[in-house]
Protein backbone atom coordinates (compact mmCIF):
# COMPACT_ATOMS: atom_id res chain seq x y z
CA UNK A 1 0.00 0.00 0.00
CA UNK A 2 1.52 3.58 -0.95
CA UNK A 3 2.03 6.17 1.34
CA UNK A 4 -0.79 8.10 -0.07
CA UNK A 5 -3.24 5.71 0.41
CA UNK A 6 -2.10 5.62 4.01
CA UNK A 7 -2.46 8.89 4.89
CA UNK A 8 -5.83 9.04 2.75
CA UNK A 9 -7.03 6.70 5.45
CA UNK A 10 -6.75 8.62 8.50
CA UNK A 11 -7.64 11.88 6.41
CA UNK A 12 -10.93 12.70 7.97
CA UNK A 13 -9.23 11.70 11.61
CA UNK A 14 -8.70 15.41 13.01
CA UNK A 15 -6.70 14.14 15.89
CA UNK A 16 -4.06 12.08 13.82
CA UNK A 17 -3.81 15.38 11.16
CA UNK A 18 -2.76 17.14 14.09
CA UNK A 19 -0.48 15.09 15.61
CA UNK A 20 0.94 14.28 11.96
CA UNK A 21 1.68 18.15 11.52
CA UNK A 22 3.77 18.45 14.81
CA UNK A 23 6.48 16.33 12.61
CA UNK A 24 7.65 19.46 11.59
CA UNK A 25 8.48 20.78 15.06
CA UNK A 26 11.48 19.60 17.04
CA UNK A 27 9.99 20.22 19.98
CA UNK A 28 6.39 18.34 19.22
CA UNK A 29 7.40 15.58 16.74
CA UNK A 30 7.23 13.07 19.17
CA UNK A 31 3.19 13.32 18.89
CA UNK A 32 3.27 12.01 15.47
CA UNK A 33 4.92 9.02 16.35
CA UNK A 34 1.66 6.93 17.08
CA UNK A 35 0.05 7.93 14.41
CA UNK A 36 2.92 6.91 11.82
CA UNK A 37 3.10 3.56 13.92
CA UNK A 38 -0.43 3.22 13.15
CA UNK A 39 -0.18 3.48 9.27
CA UNK A 40 3.14 1.70 8.80
CA UNK A 41 5.89 4.52 8.26
CA UNK A 42 8.92 3.97 10.67
CA UNK A 43 9.66 7.18 12.92
CA UNK A 44 13.26 6.33 11.95
CA UNK A 45 12.19 6.98 7.92
CA UNK A 46 12.51 11.04 8.27
CA UNK A 47 11.52 11.54 4.66
CA UNK A 48 8.34 9.04 4.78
CA UNK A 49 7.43 11.58 8.46
CA UNK A 50 8.02 14.45 6.65
CA UNK A 51 5.51 13.77 3.60
CA UNK A 52 3.16 12.74 6.52
CA UNK A 53 3.12 15.60 8.06
CA UNK A 54 2.98 17.45 4.83
CA UNK A 55 -0.03 15.62 3.78
CA UNK A 56 -1.86 16.77 7.25
CA UNK A 57 -1.20 20.17 6.46
CA UNK A 58 -2.56 20.38 2.70
CA UNK A 59 -4.33 17.37 2.05
CA UNK A 60 -4.55 18.45 -1.76
CA UNK A 61 -3.61 15.54 -3.80
CA UNK A 62 -2.07 15.56 -7.42
CA UNK A 63 -2.41 12.38 -9.11
CA UNK A 64 0.66 13.45 -11.41
CA UNK A 65 3.88 15.51 -12.35
CA UNK A 66 6.44 16.58 -9.61
CA UNK A 67 7.40 18.92 -7.26
CA UNK A 68 8.42 21.23 -10.00
CA UNK A 69 5.43 21.08 -11.65
CA UNK A 70 3.70 22.46 -8.29
CA UNK A 71 5.85 25.33 -8.18
CA UNK A 72 5.15 26.37 -11.40
CA UNK A 73 1.63 25.96 -10.36
CA UNK A 74 2.10 28.21 -7.79
CA UNK A 75 4.15 30.73 -9.93
CA UNK A 76 0.98 30.62 -12.03
CA UNK A 77 -1.55 31.67 -9.41
CA UNK A 78 0.69 33.90 -7.69
CA UNK A 79 2.30 36.10 -10.39
CA UNK A 80 1.47 34.61 -13.36
CA UNK A 81 3.41 35.36 -16.31
CA UNK A 82 6.24 37.37 -16.04
CA UNK A 83 7.32 39.31 -19.12
CA UNK A 84 10.68 40.61 -17.93
CA UNK A 85 13.92 38.82 -17.48
CA UNK A 86 13.46 38.92 -13.44
CA UNK A 87 13.21 35.76 -11.46
CA UNK A 88 9.86 35.91 -9.90
CA UNK A 89 9.79 35.78 -5.70
CA UNK A 90 8.79 31.75 -6.44
CA UNK A 91 11.53 31.08 -9.25
CA UNK A 92 13.59 32.45 -6.51
CA UNK A 93 12.44 29.82 -3.71
CA UNK A 94 12.91 26.83 -6.32
CA UNK A 95 16.17 27.77 -7.28
CA UNK A 96 17.13 27.65 -3.46
CA UNK A 97 15.16 24.57 -2.91
CA UNK A 98 17.27 23.02 -5.93
CA UNK A 99 20.62 24.07 -3.98
CA UNK A 100 19.91 23.11 -0.67
CA UNK A 101 22.97 21.95 0.74
CA UNK A 102 21.37 18.92 3.05
CA UNK A 103 18.28 17.01 3.25
CA UNK A 104 17.63 19.44 6.23
CA UNK A 105 17.71 22.70 4.68
CA UNK A 106 15.68 20.79 1.46
CA UNK A 107 12.86 19.68 3.70
CA UNK A 108 12.91 23.35 5.50
CA UNK A 109 12.20 24.78 1.70
CA UNK A 110 9.99 22.35 0.62
CA UNK A 111 7.75 23.06 3.88
CA UNK A 112 8.00 26.51 3.46
CA UNK A 113 6.20 25.87 -0.45
CA UNK A 114 3.82 23.72 0.21
CA UNK A 115 2.53 26.34 3.00
CA UNK A 116 2.37 28.46 -0.58
CA UNK A 117 0.51 25.79 -2.43
CA UNK A 118 -2.01 25.40 0.71
CA UNK A 119 -2.75 28.54 0.55
CA UNK A 120 -3.43 28.91 -3.25
CA UNK A 121 -4.97 25.88 -2.99
CA UNK A 122 -2.21 24.09 -5.59
CA UNK A 123 -2.12 20.34 -5.10
CA UNK A 124 0.63 18.39 -4.15
CA UNK A 125 2.23 14.95 -5.61
CA UNK A 126 2.99 13.57 -2.44
CA UNK A 127 3.71 9.85 -3.94
CA UNK A 128 6.21 11.74 -6.56
CA UNK A 129 7.86 13.60 -3.52
CA UNK A 130 8.52 11.30 -1.85
CA UNK A 131 10.12 8.71 -3.88
CA UNK A 132 12.04 11.83 -5.07
CA UNK A 133 12.97 13.26 -1.99
CA UNK A 134 14.26 9.48 -1.47
CA UNK A 135 16.63 9.24 -4.02
CA UNK A 136 17.97 12.62 -4.38
CA UNK A 137 19.89 12.98 -6.74
CA UNK A 138 21.01 15.28 -10.10
CA UNK A 139 18.55 14.09 -12.33
CA UNK A 140 15.76 14.78 -9.06
CA UNK A 141 17.03 17.95 -9.52
CA UNK A 142 16.89 18.09 -13.60
CA UNK A 143 13.10 16.65 -13.43
CA UNK A 144 11.95 19.36 -11.34
CA UNK A 145 13.69 22.06 -13.19
CA UNK A 146 11.96 20.44 -16.29
CA UNK A 147 8.58 20.39 -15.33
CA UNK A 148 9.05 24.16 -13.90
CA UNK A 149 10.49 25.87 -17.27
CA UNK A 150 8.54 23.36 -19.01
CA UNK A 151 12.06 22.92 -21.02
CA UNK A 152 11.37 19.64 -23.68
CA UNK A 153 13.80 21.05 -26.09
CA UNK A 154 17.05 18.60 -26.62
Amino acid sequence: MSIVTRLQKIQEDRGAMANLRCISVESKKQRAWPVLSRIGISIQNEVGAFVAGLFAKHPLIASSGNFGQTCKQIETKREGRSEDNKLSATERRFLHLLAAKNMKERLQRILRIVSLAESHQVPVNYGQLYCDLKRWNDSTKQNWAMEFWNTNAD
